[in-house]
């Protein structure tokens, strides 16, 4: 389940109108996390995605530093990615790119999510943008219309997470977790619009 950064232990202090500890006493009462450092989730913002390669990966080339949705602004990332992508891939290099950028993002968004000190931060849409991918690929050839229909069913069974995506969620943790969930909810997309094809 995709979670926000909370306030460190330092913003708690700010808020109270209270000084925070010395960076000694941080120090001692943390270990070896060192001084400077909080144990607390870290914000997902533009200094730290440009602090690692891989972050910009994770963090959908900053689509997911979007305050409002990061999910459906890296879905739509994604979209508009595969538009200007689909001009030059074949079938078969699709195919290639999402298997790799499964198995890859696994470990991206994993290393990711430890640097922000949380299970899944929703500024993490590496597995959205994957999944949508896969999405596409199957849909197409659609008009725009049935594009659009299939980022809706997407968004749906990303957001809600009805079971079994919920349990893959909550089973799966780590870059795992993040990326599974997605690929679920991306076939259970498929599996809907499978159904209307079959019914009209």
């Amino acid at each position: 389940m995709q979670t926000d950064p909370t306030p460190s232990p330092a913003s708690d202090y700010a808020s109270a109108g209270q000084p925070a500890p010395a960076a000694g006493a941080a120090s001692n009462a943390s270990g070896p996390a060192g001084p400077g450092r909080s144990g607390g989730p870290r914000r997902a913002d533009a200094p730290f995605m440009l602090t690692h390669p891989l972050h910009i990966l994770s963090l959908g080339f900053g689509s997911g530093l979007s305050r409002l949705a990061p999910g459906t602004a890296g879905t739509l990332f994604a979209w508009a990615a595969f538009e200007v992508l689909n001009r030059y891939l074949t079938v078969t290099e699709w195919g290639l790119l999402i298997v790799v950028g499964f198995f890859a993002g696994i470990g991206i968004t994993g290393f990711t999510a430890k640097k922000l000190r949380t299970e899944d931060p929703s500024a993490i849409v590496w597995d959205e943008i994957v999944a949508f991918w896969l999405v596409l690929l199957m849909v197409t050839p659609v008009d725009f219309e049935g594009r659009l229909w299939a980022f809706v069913v997407f968004r749906f069974f990303d957001m809600v997470k009805p079971p079994p995506i919920r349990y893959f969620d909550r089973r799966f943790k780590g870059g795992l977790g993040i990326m599974l969930d997605d690929i679920v909810a991306a076939f259970f997309t498929l599996l809907v619009i499978a159904l209307w094809r079959m019914s009209v």
